[in-house]
């Protein structure tokens, strides 16, 4: 996790709640003087709208006030999924203990009594701001650990382990309800040639220009992802009789066999359509695909890739450039 950026009060917004205007006044100004952004509420029902709408960075809402009191208001606010991360530290009065138990059980992170000394105040509310942003970055670090892990670097599209988790999906669905499935697997033509003969940089563009070209023959329900990478297919060189890494699976769900046929031929023609333009020299770029469906008899997604495997197999055999079907245990190859 990079590091976090000087603590600036500017940076942060706080919603203020008390149903005292004296009371909200001072506050504010104590706020406004160091340097933070403020917003208010006189009431707990406009506390948790005002809530969802700035969706502040921490809320200083007082314990004691008429219809709503604070700890109604907390329990609320933990219960939204757009304000339940907010810190609330509480304002009162009170110092008996069962009180103070309460406010933490509600969700509150802290709490200043009454009457509180301005320099206590502020060191809370920046303990809590800080503790909030660094939370936060760490779920976003999270995040983009978990995106990084599922998607192929070169091309942004899922990995090898996220499509298939994908595909498995779709498959238990259609086995729940018998509903229709099917699965692409698209090959570069001639990808060795094209990377022995231009480059290893040329061959990327070549894959990336593949997917780009798939994705926009797609739906949006579609999936496209790398089967493996150029590194992972030499480390089990011969599995399938695979030259490389430029095998890319495409999941259509509820898409029966003629449906996975035209958006198969819409991806070969489109390609035909493209070149890569390398120096002085123009490169044509051109797909094998195979495609097998759902079937009630399959155990596994991996089923329907093995027959797809054996359609692509028969599509490359027959001239590439071309679709073929592995269904009922029959190949049917276009021309």
């Amino acid at each position: 996790m990079k590091n976090l950026d000087p603590f600036k009060p500017e940076d942060f917004l706080i919603l203020v709640v008390d149903d005292i205007r004296k009371n909200l006044q001072l506050l504010i100004e104590i706020l406004d003087t160091s340097g933070y952004g403020t917003t208010f509420a006189i009431s707990g029902k406009q506390a948790l709208e005002r809530a969802k709408v700035t969706e502040p960075d921490l809320i200083l809402l007082d314990l004691m006030m008429p219809e709503m009191n604070g700890l109604e208001v907390c329990k609320q606010l933990k219960k939204n999924a757009k304000t339940e991360q907010i810190p609330v530290i509480f304002l009162t009065a009170a110092t008996e203990t069962n009180y103070l138990i309460e406010a933490f059980e509600s969700g509150a992170v802290d709490y200043v009594t009454k009457p509180f000394k301005t320099p206590e105040l502020l060191a809370r509310i920046k303990t809590h701001l800080d503790l909030k942003r660094t939370k936060d970055e760490l779920k976003k670090a999270y995040e983009e650990m978990k995106r990084i892990a599922a998607t192929d670097e070169l091309t942004g599209i899922p990995n090898r382990r996220s499509i298939f988790s994908l595909g498995k999906q779709e498959f238990e669905r259609s086995q729940r309800y018998n509903s229709s499935f099917s699965l692409l697997i698209i090959d570069v033509d001639k990808f060795k040639t094209i990377n022995d003969t231009y480059g290893h940089d040329i061959g990327d563009e070549a894959l990336k220009m593949m997917v780009k070209i798939t994705l926009n023959c797609l739906r949006k329900v579609d999936y496209i992802g790398r089967l493996e990478t150029e590194e992972e297919a030499l480390a089990k060189k011969g599995h399938l009789g695979r030259l490389g890494g430029e095998e890319f699976v495409v999941i259509l769900p509820h898409t029966n066999l003629k449906g996975a046929y035209k958006a198969a031929q819409r991806v070969c023609e489109a390609m035909t359509k493209e070149t890569l333009q390398v120096e002085d020299k123009t490169v044509s770029i051109t797909v094998s695909i195979g495609i097998a469906t759902y079937d009630s008899k399959d155990q596994k997604m991996e089923d329907i890739l093995k027959r797809a495997d054996l359609a692509l197999f028969a599509a490359k055999e027959n001239g590439r450039n071309r679709v073929a079907i592995m269904h009922n245990e029959q190949l049917k190859v276009s021309q």
